[in-house]
């Protein structure tokens, strides 16, 4: 086997309890498929010492603090308080998983606005990125996001049209893709992994969730970004080596990582 590219998983839940049991043989695998760094989103306050354990204890991942908009009844106004104090003394890579989610149920899109806006707030005070998960809510993202000249980031799993991806690049903004583009009938997503610029893509995982068509109803991991890779690299005709260094590149630039040296 020749030496695998190298890649950075932008987006992974690798604290999830699934990995409890084969964590350390999950990360080799991802080790041995190239994926060399991970960025740990958290999802509520609960699970940021889970997540900052974790980062410390394995090579390569990246912790990111915030409040996902689809465990709303998990966060309170103190959390908010908190995330400050733990960027302040963890200096974490990036703000989120933050956003909109208007699929769920109950959604209250106000009180799902708010702790988005106050995260957007404290990702400009600190000068770090954002990580944005939008489901039925890119239009209102923009909108928002309008508002917080200067802040920079991610939407992951993008999903959203050309046109609305294109006004994102040009706020400053990367686009994340995983193991969506694989399923056959995906043409708006293959669309754009062919017409937008690599420059602004970013490829992830999501582990354990969306895996890719090889591995549908199974636990998705990092090691299988090495597959959404592929597809990127089939559906542009350009060769695997040069996504992997245009993303990789990008994802370092956005969450300001070194590379690692292997010996």
């Amino acid at each position: 086997m020749g030496i695998q590219p190298q890649l950075i998983d932008a987006h992974s839940h690798f604290d999830d309890v699934s990995f409890d049991t084969d964590r350390r043989q999950a990360l080799q695998r991802a080790h041995e498929a190239g994926v060399d760094q991970q960025i740990i989103p958290a999802i509520k306050a609960a699970w940021w010492p889970r997540i900052k354990q974790l980062c410390h204890a394995l090579p390569g991942l990246h912790p990111s603090y915030g409040l996902h908009p689809m465990v709303l009844s998990d966060h309170c106004q103190e959390h908010l308080a908190e995330l400050r104090e733990w960027v302040d003394r963890e200096r974490p890579v990036a703000i989120g998983e933050c956003g909109l989610d208007f699929t769920i149920e109950d959604p209250q899109p106000e009180r799902q606005q708010y702790y988005f806006e106050q995260q957007l707030s404290i990702a400009g005070e600190h000068d770090l990125p954002v990580i944005i998960h939008a489901r039925r809510s890119v239009e209102e993202v923009i909108n928002t996001l309008r508002r917080y000249p200067g802040v920079r980031g991610m939407l992951h799993s993008f999903s959203g049209s050309e046109q609305q991806a294109l006004r994102l690049i040009d706020m400053g903004f990367y686009l994340s893709f995983g193991g969506p583009i694989t399923y056959d009938r995906a043409n708006r997503l293959h669309r754009l992994i062919k017409t937008l610029p690599l420059e602004a893509i970013l490829l992830e995982t999501d582990s354990p969730d969306q895996p890719c068509s090889n591995h549908r109803g199974m636990r998705n991991e990092p090691a299988f970004l090495r597959e959404v890779l592929d597809v990127v690299s089939r559906l542009r005709n350009q060769p695997t080596e040069l996504i992997a260094a245009q993303t990789t590149a990008n994802t370092r630039m956005l969450f300001t990582l070194t590379p690692i040296f292997h010996q």
